[in-house]
C-alpha cells in the first residue's frame, strides 16, 4: 500500500478516507481512501473525478453499465454524469482521486490539445499504471505542501489523460417534452431545496403526471427527483462547509431534518463526515499558509 503521510479521518473496520483541499491547488479536491463495506449512492458531480486505483478493485456504475477498475486503472468522470461506486472484490479498493474542476481542465485541454467546445474524457476506465503514479504523486506533494510539484504533476497527467483519451463533449439540446419538463422541475427544486414540493405537487404544477415527470427526469439526470434532491443538498452543504459554516448549521441550511440526517447522506456520497470534511479544509489551508511562510 502507498503511504499515507498525514493521519486519515473515518478510519473503521479497515476502511480510512482522507477528503481535502490544498490551498497551493485552487479548483481541485482530493481524496485517498480504502474503502471495503462503504457503497457510493447514484450521484454527480460539477467538476471531473480522476482516480487512480492501487489496490483491489473498484465497481463503477454508469447510465449505460457497469465497469471495473483494478490496480493500476484509472477511473475517469465527466461533470455532471450520474454514477455509483463500490467494492468490486472482497478486499475492497483503495485509490487516490483528483476532482479538478471544469474550468481547470478547460485551461489544460486548451493550453495542450487541440480539442474543441467542452471537452470530456470518451473512457470511464482505462489500465494506465503510469497515470495513477502520477495522481498518487500530486498527493504526495500536497501532502509535502510543495505547491510547484503538485502544480505540475497535476497538468502533466490531466493532459496525459486528454490526449490519449479526450474528446469533445456531446451538447446537448434538450428540445424533447420531456427533458423540458424535467429541465423545470429541476429548476423548481434548486429554488425550493429546503421545502421542496411532492412528486404529486411538482407534475401537476408541471401540467404532468408523476410517473411521466420520473420517467423524463431520470432520462434526463440519471436518477429520480428525489435522489438529485439529495445529491442537490449535499453539494449545497459542501460548499456552506467550505466557507467555514458549522455542520449543524449547514444541515438546516440546506433542507435536512438535523446534523445526523446530513452527516448520513453527506457521508455516503462523499465518503467522508462533514465535521471531517470541514476540518480538512480549515488544516489544508493553515498548512499552506504556514509553507509558504516558512523562512527560507
Amino acid at each position: 500500500m502507498i503511504g499515507h503521510g498525514a493521519e486519515d479521518t473515518g478510519r473503521t473496520g479497515g476502511e480510512w478516507a482522507r477528503h481535502w483541499q490544498y490551498a497551493g491547488l485552487p479548483g481541485l479536491d482530493l481524496l485517498r481512501a480504502r474503502y471495503v463495506r462503504h457503497a457510493f449512492p447514484r450521484h454527480s458531480h460539477d467538476g471531473y473525478v480522476l482516480g487512480g486505483v492501487t489496490g483491489g478493485v473498484e465497481r463503477v456504475g454508469l447510465p449505460d453499465g457497469v465497469l471495473e477498475a483494478g490496480h493500476g486503472g484509472i477511473v475517469m468522470i465527466n461533470p455532471e454524469v450520474p454514477h455509483t461506486a463500490q467494492a468490486g472484490a472482497p478486499e475492497g479498493w483503495a485509490y487516490f482521486t483528483l476532482y479538478p474542476s471544469a474550468r481547470l481542465v478547460a485551461d489544460i485541454a486548451a493550453e495542450t490539445t487541440t480539442l474543441t467546445g467542452t471537452v470530456g474524457f470518451a473512457e470511464t476506465v482505462a489500465d494506465d499504471p503510469e497515470a495513477v503514479r502520477l495522481v498518487h504523486g500530486v498527493h504526495r506533494a500536497a501532502e509535502e505542501g510543495n505547491a510547484l510539484a503538485a502544480d505540475s504533476l497535476l497538468r502533466i497527467v490531466v493532459a496525459r489523460l486528454l490526449r490519449r483519451h479526450g474528446g469533445p463533449l456531446p451538447v446537448r439540446t434538450p428540445t424533447a417534452a420531456g427533458a423540458r419538463t424535467a429541465g423545470r422541475a429541476r429548476a423548481l427544486l434548486e429554488e425550493r431545496l429546503t421545502a421542496p414540493p411532492s412528486l404529486e405537487e411538482l407534475a401537476r404544477e408541471l401540467g404532468t403526471s408523476p410517473f411521466a415527470l420520473l420517467r423524463a427526469f431520470k432520462k434526463a439526470y440519471g436518477m429520480p427527483p428525489h435522489a438529485w434532491l439529495t445529491d442537490a443538498r449535499v453539494r449545497r452543504a459542501r460548499r456552506l462547509l467550505d466557507a467555514g459554516t458549522a455542520p449543524a448549521d449547514a444541515a438546516v441550511a440546506v433542507g435536512f431534518t438535523d446534523q445526523p440526517h446530513l452527516n448520513r447522506h453527506f457521508t455516503r456520497i462523499v465518503g467522508v463526515p462533514p465535521g471531517a470534511y470541514r476540518r480538512e479544509r480549515a488544516v489544508g489551508a493553515r498548512t499552506y499558509k504556514t509553507a509558504d511562510h516558512a523562512p527560507s
